[in-house]
């Protein structure tokens, strides 16, 4: 029993890179490149930036109905019927995310016989960039252009799957005949694509 109340906590991330890029264009005054004349300032004063983000997603339990408990405010753990859970990697209504056949309701008085978050959701990878440009007014006074992209290959960021096991319609026999949500995700987190532009006055 203790063993199956040690787990991940549920906002745990195994793994987790973090990659930043600040990078300033050579080109224009005092660089080595178009130093002088209309190239020069065109091309010059600008710097590109990047934040690259990929880690894994969070853990998650495998419930079921608790009405073999007779405990209305308990919550139940399904029966793990197989010793590794294989990761489909399905997206999407009647795709599972993780093998459905890994998990039964509990029907006796019991507790299942599963721990807590011992599965886990979809990870992310987000790519986020910028591109600035100072404009000297003054000695004093400068006026940066700035232009940002969130998530700029608009790659989507799944919520974890449906994880009850008796939403699921069984046959007689026991056999899965339609998910019901069990092992299937079907929302993604607010990661669409986004650009920001703006004006900066620094002094």
């Amino acid at each position: 029993m203790w063993d199956r109340n040690r787990s991940a906590a549920g906002f745990d991330r195994t793994h987790n890179f973090q990659m930043y890029g600040v990078y300033s264009l050579p080109f224009g005054r005092g660089q080595a490149y178009a130093k002088q004349g209309l190239p020069g300032h065109v091309l010059g004063n600008w710097q590109l930036n990047a934040v690259f983000s990929k880690y894994t997603g969070t853990p998650f339990t495998v419930g079921t109905a608790n009405t073999s408990l007779n405990a209305a405010d308990g919550t139940q753990t399904a029966d793990q019927v197989k010793n590794n859970v294989q990761i489909l990697g399905g997206v999407g209504r009647g795709n599972s995310w993780f093998d459905p056949t890994a998990f039964v309701p509990v029907t006796a008085v019991r507790y299942g016989n599963s721990g807590r978050n011992i599965v886990r959701g979809p990870g992310v990878t987000n790519l986020d960039a910028s591109i600035f440009r100072d404009f000297p007014l003054t000695e004093r006074f400068k006026l940066q252009f700035r232009a940002e992209a969130f998530n700029l290959s608009n790659t989507p960021a799944f919520n974890n799957p449906g994880a009850t096991a008796s939403s699921a319609t069984r046959n007689a026999a026991g056999e899965i005949t339609a998910l019901g949500g069990y092992t299937e995700i079907t929302a993604a987190a607010a990661t669409e694509r986004q650009f920001r532009f703006a004006l900066k006055l620094m002094f």
